[in-house]
């Protein structure tokens, strides 16, 4: 089982900005051992579980199988996981030594101030007011291609369906 630190907090500890919620991703295991290590399952429609002593969120790696639908099991790697997330800043993981994963140059477009999406960006509508979020929060620009995609998104109506909970959260 190997865990890392991913999203948020290490794009907000890249770009010196205050980062408080640690997000974990696990590689290596499955719901049954993360049960047996006393963590415990918290996330109904995703596998996510509460640390027994940090309380701190784990969710295991998902990756996508051929049929593309979400799946997770420890044949997943970080790759995969961080793949299907929706931007490259936020697909940056970092292990507990402090060394960084960074596959789709995130760190890069961190440091030229620019908003770029991965693969999975069109899986969730949400992300486009996420994008415009960071945009407006982090004053970044957001790459041609990201903005074609979200602007393709939002005239096929694909942000019509959003519950407003969802809306309101981002």
């Amino acid at each position: 089982m190997e865990t890392y630190l991913v999203g948020g907090f290490v794009r907000d500890r890249l770009l010196d900005r205050p980062h408080s919620d640690r997000d974990w991703v696990v590689v290596g295991s499955d719901t049954e051992d993360m049960l047996a290590r006393g963590f415990r399952r918290v996330g109904k429609d995703f596998p996510v579980f509460l640390h027994p002593c940090s309380k701190e969120e784990y969710a295991l790696a998902r990756g996508r199988d051929t049929k593309g639908k979400l799946t997770t099991g420890p044949g997943i790697t970080l790759e995969e996981d961080l793949a299907r997330r929706d931007l490259t800043i936020n697909a940056i993981a970092m292990n507990p030594a402090g060394t960084l994963i960074d596959p789709f140059h995130g760190r890069r477009d961190l440091e030229v101030g620019i908003l770029r999406h991965l693969p999975g960006f069109a899986d969730d509508p949400l992300r486009v007011l996420r994008l415009a979020r960071f945009a407006a929060q982090l004053d970044f620009s957001i790459a041609e291609e990201t903005s074609a995609l979200a602007r393709r998104m939002v005239d096929r109506g694909d942000l019509a369906f959003l519950a407003p909970e969802r809306i309101w959260q981002e």
